[in-house]
């Protein structure tokens, strides 16, 4: 299985980009390279190789549905997993993400002290 370290964050909101980061980066420990917009993300991932993709749902110009299929086509990013994060979390609308690919969506406003413990356990039981 393999180990997740490098998440490629893509949220349109610098406030909560800094709420994750902390709660993912000096809580979790895990490493992230944070993005502001789809159009970002693609370029980010043509230079680092994730292990997960955390993508907010609603942004302008790129949604995370529309960036999710945009990263698809890239190699570095073709088959990494995903966890969609929204406020978003109607079962249709849980289900449409996870019919995209998705181990799992994560409700906002998110619990910063549960935030990393809630990514490991979708990574987890998506590697089991």
């Amino acid at each position: 299985m393999t180990a997740l370290s490098l998440i490629l964050y893509v949220e349109d909101d610098p406030d909560i980009q800094t709420v994750a980061q902390m709660a993912l980066d000096m809580v979790g420990g895990l490493t992230l390279r944070t993005c502001g917009s789809g159009r970002e993300a693609l370029l980010a991932a043509a230079e680092c190789k994730p292990d997960l993709l955390l993508l907010d749902v609603m942004m302008p110009g790129m949604d995370g549905p529309m960036t999710l299929s945009e990263l698809r086509k890239l190699p570095n990013t073709a088959s990494t997993p995903v966890i969609f994060m929204t406020a978003k979390v109607q079962a249709s609308e849980v289900a449409y993400y996870r019919s995209l690919g998705a181990l799992g969506v994560i409700a906002k406003p998110f619990d910063p002290m549960q935030l990393a413990l809630q990514v490991r356990q979708l990574w987890d039981e998506a590697m089991a």
